[in-house]
């Protein structure tokens, strides 16, 4: 019995195939500028996204109407890293579905606030 628990443990260590399908779900957000610093796209809430469970994020400009841009990145910060935090005097805000929010200010660190503050 003790050789049948080694065996198990020995495959327990071997490289794996990758699983068939990736991660699972889909987390929206929107994002609000409280002042817009360039004048282009304006303040208010200005791009509706998408995060994957993977950590691509898709981002959809609601300027200029009626379509806007739609922009794909390999991950939440690398939005940050090209719209958010260039641009710290936006003072902006992302709001995701379950009410957690990343605020933004204009000094240039970050808040989380949780959905039931």
């Amino acid at each position: 019995m003790e050789e049948n628990n080694s065996n198990e443990e020995t495959e327990d260590l071997k490289p794996k195939p990758p699983p068939r399908l990736a991660p699972r779900g889909i987390r929206s957000f929107t994002v609000c500028r409280q002042y817009d610093e360039t004048g282009v796209s304006g303040e208010g809430v200005i791009i509706e996204g998408v995060l994957l469970a993977t950590g691509q994020t898709i981002i959809h400009w609601l300027y200029p109407p009626p379509t806007g841009a739609i922009a794909i990145f390999n991950s939440l910060d690398d939005f940050f890293k090209v719209h958010i935090k260039p641009h710290p005097a936006n003072k902006t805000i992302i709001t995701f579905e379950d009410g957690e929010q990343l605020c933004f200010h204009a000094d240039g660190t970050m808040e989380t606030k949780s959905a039931d503050e």
